[in-house]
Parts: C-alpha cells; structure tokens; sequence
C-alpha cells in the first residue's frame, strides 16, 4: 500500500478531487490541511526540492494577498517567499501530494497518478 501525504484544502475542489483518487488508488492517506497547521520553512523548501521548482512557481499568484503583500516583486529572495508562504499558507498552489519520495501537484488531479 502507498504511503501519501497530502496538502488539502477542503474548501478546493480540485484538491477534493485529489483526495478522492488517492482514495480510490488504495493509498495509506494522510492528510495536511495546511491552512490550518501551516508547513514550516523547512517543509516547503523539502517540497521546492522534490518538485524542482522555484518558490514562486509554488504560489498562487492570482490569489489577493500575493499583490497586497508585493510578492510581485522579482527581487525578492526564495527565502522571503517561501517565509510568506508559512505566514500566509493561502499562497501555496494546492493540492500537493508526497509519495515514494516524489510530489505532484494535483492539477490536474490525475498528476498525482506519476507518483504512486
């Protein structure tokens, strides 16, 4: 049985839908609901590190807080994005799916399937 961890927001479908095929693959599941128990600096920059991307490309930069807090800026440091992404989890893309030491982001929710 596949151990998954999954960063969930309940209120996001997609990340419902994620949830729900990692349920039907058989996966030991659990559960992070990161808007209530944010991840630390050291979790994210795990996660940047398995995904091989920048801090930025794991924000949501649409959301209002990204613009409000000037997370635009392209002098800030990986290192201060990634401190607004623990002060303010909203700006994390979700959902994120560890498993057998990879991750995907379940946008679509099948990527997650690459990893099981």
């Amino acid at each position: 049985m596949t151990q998954a961890t999954i960063y969930h927001n309940p209120r996001c479908s997609k990340s419902r839908e994620t949830l729900t095929l990692l349920e039907q693959q058989g996966c030991d599941i659990t559960v992070v609901e990161y808007l209530k128990n944010s991840p630390s600096a050291a979790d994210i920059r795990g996660i940047l590190a398995i995904l091989k991307l920048s801090a930025r490309e794991l924000m949501r930069t649409k959301e209002d807080e990204y613009q409000a807090l000037g997370l635009a800026n392209p002098a800030l440091t990986e290192e201060q994005l990634i401190d607004a992404m623990v002060k303010t989890p909203k700006l994390i893309e979700r959902p994120i799916v560890l498993a057998n030491q990879q991750a995907a982001i379940g946008r679509p929710p099948e990527n997650v399937l690459s990893i099981l």
